[in-house]
């Protein structure tokens, strides 16, 4: 699979300096935690799962988490998992994992994890992991000790994607101890940790709080303060840290005249109006848009999407501008290592080397994953290209 490998050659030729790479399930964890893009949510119980897969895949869906969590009715849990076994054993007869995104399953109890492991037979071929959540030190340990015997018992590689959503993150007087505690988790099973995802309505919750569609995460001073911290601990450029993905963003409208040239302009993108007509069809998506790129300022690599219609913008907005790439290979030459200052190739910017190495690297494997643009391709053409026909 490859992002924007939904298009075809010919247009990926016309947007991409360098294109985004090919992976699979099995390539490096470092290669896949930064290739996750738009993580796509969906209810374990859909009756069509597997359709719904295929189709989403054939819209440019890398990663997808099938919940048994909080998108379903507890008394709907037994259910859920009889299906994700149908599901999945459908799924494995019509199509190869190279052919499908990367899954995972988004349970509620340990238990659960050797069990479904147990269930789906052979079909586990097709699972890329699991997504635990609220996951604190306490909670999160027997999750891992789950998930380390299930992948001995399946035979497959198996992640985990931990949830920070905790109240013991949100309140002050336990954000530290907590954050610590994460980290002591997350680093003893460092092999098997795949990205941490932050679940910022449940932090929302525990103060009565919902941000309107023009607000976003960081708009909400309780949720920026998380994190900042969950960034400041667990997302170091040093080598301890871990790739952090970008919280859910709640507002979508059900239109399949969505991304049609009817809406209006955007004032996010203000300056390129004329061609946001032909992409950009809802003014809930200027704040999505500016949470996106709030994500990637702020550290954060990816999203958790809970519709169709945030994957694209995610995806546009995650690959590499050519004048990024300009900067971070200047920054990255090996006569370079000394440090240095010197003035970008497009004559607009000082690169420190030192300072901005690890900023270099970053960009260099999102440069990988997500590919480099075209000098004269900017986002809107990025969207209105990915749009399917």
């Amino acid at each position: 699979m490859r992002h924007f490998g939904h298009i075809g050659p010919e247009v990926r030729q016309r947007l991409f300096h360098r294109e985004p790479c090919e992976f699979t399930a099995d390539s490096p964890a470092r290669l896949l935690s930064a290739a996750l893009g738009a993580t796509l949510y969906s209810p374990a119980i859909r009756p069509q799962l597997a359709d719904d897969i295929v189709k989403q895949t054939g819209r440019g869906v890398v990663s997808m988490v099938l919940c048994l969590e909080d998108s379903i009715d507890d008394g709907d849990v037994p259910a859920g998992e009889e299906n994700l076994v149908r599901q999945f054993a459908d799924l494995a007869e019509r199509a190869s994992g190279a052919d499908l995104p990367l899954l995972f399953i988004r349970v509620r109890t340990p238990e659960q994890i050797p069990d479904l492991v147990r269930r789906l037979g052979p079909a586990v071929r097709l699972l890329s992991g699991f997504v635990l959540p609220k996951f604190t030190e306490e909670r999160g340990i027997p999750f891992l000790e789950a998930l380390t015997v299930a992948e001995a018992a399946g035979g497959r590689r198996l992640f985990a994607m931990p949830v920070l959503e905790s109240p013991e993150l949100l309140y002050r007087e336990s954000r530290v101890e907590t954050l610590e505690g994460i980290f002591r988790a997350v680093d003893k099973y460092r092999d098997r940790v795949l990205a941490l995802r932050l679940g910022v309505t449940d932090f929302c919750s525990s103060y009565g709080l919902r941000r309107a569609p023009d607000m976003t995460a960081y708009d909400v001073q309780i949720v920026a303060s998380v994190i900042a911290d969950v960034v400041n601990m667990l997302g170091r450029a040093d080598g301890t840290g871990f790739t952090v993905t970008g919280p859910v963003w709640e507002y979508f409208r059900v239109q399949e005249r969505m991304f049609k040239p009817q809406l209006r302009r955007s004032p996010f993108l203000e300056g390129q109006a004329e061609e946001l007509r032909e992409a950009l069809i809802e003014h809930a998506m200027d704040g999505l848009l500016r949470e996106i790129t709030l994500d990637q300022a702020n550290g954060l690599l990816g999203k958790t999407c809970i519709h169709p219609s945030h994957v694209l913008p995610v995806h546009a907005l995650s690959v590499v501008s050519h004048e990024e790439f300009s900067d971070a290979q200047d920054i990255l030459r090996p006569e370079r290592l000394g440090g240095g200052v010197l003035r970008s190739a497009y004559t607009n910017k000082m690169n420190e080397v030192k300072p901005h190495r690890a900023w270099a690297e970053r960009t260099l494997l999102r440069a990988e994953v997500f590919g480099v643009a075209n000098e004269d391709i900017g986002f809107v053409e990025l969207l209105a290209a990915g749009i399917p026909g």
